[in-house]
């Protein structure tokens, strides 16, 4: 038996300790007859390692979810829109320079202290100075006009501002310190009732919250290895439980194979400047290529070899999202993907690989290292690559070395997120080095475009120059393609018969939280 099945088996039978400590070894809501508990298995990476505090990514970061302990000023809505959680309105001014956000005053925390703007403000403040997960470089300050009305200064002009707000939860200014996130104090739908690192999280309902009440009372969180997970599934220890497309073949009595639709893509990055130094590719330079990869892999395909049937194809890196542009949807075509590589000069040689000026179209696809779905999705891209006359090779790297790598070498990256900053983030040019951040890229127009976006006093305007920005007739990011996106990963779970999981929204990167954000709608037949 191997080092990581020893971990997981151990891992799971500590697992069943703590169940049956904390109520005789049967699952929450099935065995015992409870109809307003549940059980939930997430991996060991979703649990938050500095706790539950707003600050230090609890919410945010690159696993977005909704805090479920404390309020937002916003949420997102089914349609990935914003609507209100706190805030009863919200005015941008005509500049962008302001943001004037009216709260509730009927919210308390729940230990009994109302929940003023001075708290929403104070939260604010402390992430600014002290986030280590989110880029609040935006924000100047906020401040308050009186108890319920805050006023947030920017230091730029920041449309999507409401998408922030979606996912910072409020903290108490009274009862916030250092070891705020290990004994959180909130004003959401659950209290953090116990939490044993490494093992478990229990959540109970709020009975003073002042939304509808949930109708799951408590919440279990498993915190398990991949396989030890399935095995809580078989043995009936978990009422739902995160799986890999590898199990999606699997029967469980008692349970079915939920999938759940994403935005948490797998793309490729194409370096977009000759290789210059430790920066470019001269073969992924070349436009043709760069077209040619993206027509010629057929992502149906994929999806079948190596998502045993559970994904999307992916043509962007918001696929679906409101700022999402159509246009970008190109139809599998490997005769145009030939004729393209043909057209601009690109020969086969005598072992079949193209050739160009003495260049041979030749690169390595890196994938990060223990990622056995990106090394399949880097192995099959690699594939379909050779019937087109490329020859790419597949290296696992580690992520200390994988940034940099990028920087000369496509590598398979995930992505997903509700907010159009991920647009930004991966494609707008940075002042330093005049090339996008993860991969060298650099289009001024594109810049300008998302400059605008972001300088847009309405959020709903803003959407069409993210969709700008990604098409606007034979210009725009997928006409450059400097990454080719390949699938979007749905997301499934093994979840027991007769548990009725509200309806999902899209969920971003990150097989994590996003399958509690609506919990407390759960229920049992």
């Amino acid at each position: 038996m191997g080092r990581k099945r020893i971990a997981a088996c151990l891992s799971f039978i500590l697992c069943l300790a703590l169940l049956a400590g904390c109520g005789g070894g049967t699952p929450a809501g099935a065995q015992t007859g409870a109809k307003d508990s549940v059980v939930v298995v997430m991996s060991p990476t979703s649990e938050p390692e500095a706790g539950f505090d707003p600050a230090y990514g609890w919410g945010a970061g690159e696993h977005v979810h909704e805090p479920l302990i404390q309020s937002t000023l916003t949420i997102t809505t089914a349609d990935l829109k914003i609507g209100y959680d706190l805030a009863t309105s919200m005015e941008a001014s005509p500049d962008g320079m302001t943001w004037t956000v009216t709260i509730r005053d009927d919210v308390s925390f729940t230990d009994g202290e109302p929940l003023t703007a001075q708290d929403v403000a104070f939260t604010y403040n402390t992430v600014k100075s002290a986030s280590s997960v989110n880029d609040f470089t935006m924000l100047d300050r906020a401040e308050t006009t009186d108890d319920t009305t805050v006023v947030f200064h920017m230091t730029r002009p920041y449309s999507i501002w409401p998408y922030t707000m979606a996912i910072v939860g409020i903290v108490p200014e009274h009862a916030y310190d250092e070891a705020y996130g290990q004994h959180p104090i909130g004003s959401g739908r659950y209290i953090l009732k116990q939490w044993d690192k490494g093992q478990q999280v229990i959540l109970t309902a709020n009975p003073d919250y002042y939304g509808e009440a949930p109708m799951m009372k408590q919440v279990t969180i498993l915190f398990m290895e991949e396989d030890a997970a399935f095995a809580a599934v078989k043995s009936g220890q978990a009422d739902l439980s995160y799986t890999a497309p590898s199990y999606g073949d699997q029967q469980v009595e008692g349970f079915s194979l939920l999938s759940v639709a994403t935005v948490d893509n797998r793309g490729l990055n194409l370096p977009a400047v000759p290789r210059s130094g430790d920066v470019g590719n001269d073969v992924t330079a070349d436009p043709a290529i760069r077209q040619a990869i993206n027509l010629g892999l057929n992502r149906e395909e994929m999806i079948q070899n190596v998502l045993n049937g559970y994904g999307t194809p992916a043509y962007s890196v918001c696929d679906k999202m409101p700022w999402f542009n159509e246009d970008t949807v190109v139809p599998y075509d490997r005769e145009k993907a030939l004729f393209l590589l043909e057209s601009a000069g690109w020969k086969a040689g005598s072992d079949g690989i193209r050739v160009k000026g003495g260049v041979r179209a030749a690169f390595t696809i890196l994938y990060p290292t223990g990622d056995s779905l990106r090394q399949a999705l880097a192995a099959d891209t690699a594939n379909q690559l050779k019937t087109l006359g490329i020859d790419a090779s597949i290296e696992g790297v580690g992520w200390d070395v994988a940034y940099d790598r990028a920087q000369m070498d496509p590598m398979v990256w995930g992505w997903g997120a509700h907010t159009p900053m991920e647009l930004y983030n991966i494609y707008h040019t940075m002042e330093d080095t005049g090339l996008a951040q993860f991969s060298p890229y650099a289009n001024a127009q594109v810049d300008a475009t998302m400059d605008k976006a972001l300088r847009s006093a309405d959020l709903e305007t803003s959407y069409a120059l993210w969709q700008k920005a990604q098409r606007d007739g034979d210009a725009g990011i997928s006409a450059d393609l400097p990454w080719v996106w390949l699938v979007n990963v749905e997301h499934l779970y093994w979840a027991r018969d007769g548990l009725t999981v509200a309806e999902q929204k899209l969920h971003p990167h990150g097989h994590g939280w996003s399958i509690v954000n609506n919990v407390d709608r759960w229920s049992w037949k």
